[in-house]
């Protein structure tokens, strides 16, 4: 028979092993626990009796950070003026782009609002890509750049922006490339749809 000193033990081992356990896990509900009078440990996340209590709490994930689409649009409005690009679809290839986080980077290095490579900063005249005023005008003048190579097609300018312009070239139009296709519908279609709501305030 087995004494309750080393029955105790057992148990606090178990408990250790199942919290551990729990910790590299999410927890998407409470964990309550009920120790009968025999010393039997009872786990459930539906508690039917009073008898449980709370013994793990769910890990609730924290709220995603939302970026204001409007924070920006005074420097959107000068890159549009200074390069000849329509306001809506520069705010579109932003909201695409980076969701109006100007501090967004990605796994390619792309960086700020307009995913600019460093490789473009110099030619671009852009010291702080993560400035988002330096930022929108630059990703403006590389955009009004492949607008003019591209005879001032904005859906294949957008492809050049995604894929680069020596892809593009090769294709003849916008490459078969699932990214780059859906890179170029999402700007259109958020660009259009801008459009719509200023003409609707303009009315």
């Amino acid at each position: 028979m087995v004494s309750s000193s080393i029955r105790h033990k057992y148990i606090v081992i178990f408990c250790t092993i199942f919290i551990v356990f729990l910790s590299v896990l999410p927890i998407y509900a409470d964990i309550y626990l009920y120790i009968d009078k025999e010393g039997n440990y009872y786990f459930t996340n539906s508690p039917k009796s009073s008898k449980y209590r709370l013994f793990i709490r769910e890990k609730r994930p924290k709220p995603l950070r939302s970026h204001p689409a409007n924070k920006y649009d005074k420097y959107i409005k000068e890159a549009s003026t200074r390069h000849g690009v329509a306001f809506s679809l520069l705010k579109a290839i932003i909201k695409v782009e980076s969701d109006f986080d100007p501090r967004a980077v990605s796994k390619k290095g792309a960086t700020g609002l307009m995913q600019i490579m460093p490789g473009n900063f110099e030619l671009l005249s852009i010291k702080n890509p993560f400035n988002p005023r330096e930022n929108i005008l630059g990703g403006a003048q590389y955009f009004k750049q492949l607008l003019n190579r591209f005879n001032g097609n904005p859906e294949i300018a957008l492809a050049a922006y995604n894929a680069g312009p020596d892809s593009v070239s090769r294709a003849r139009g916008i490459p078969h490339i699932k990214e780059t296709e859906n890179f170029v519908k999402k700007v259109m279609k958020y660009y259009h749809g801008l459009e719509k709501e200023i003409r609707g305030v303009h009315k």
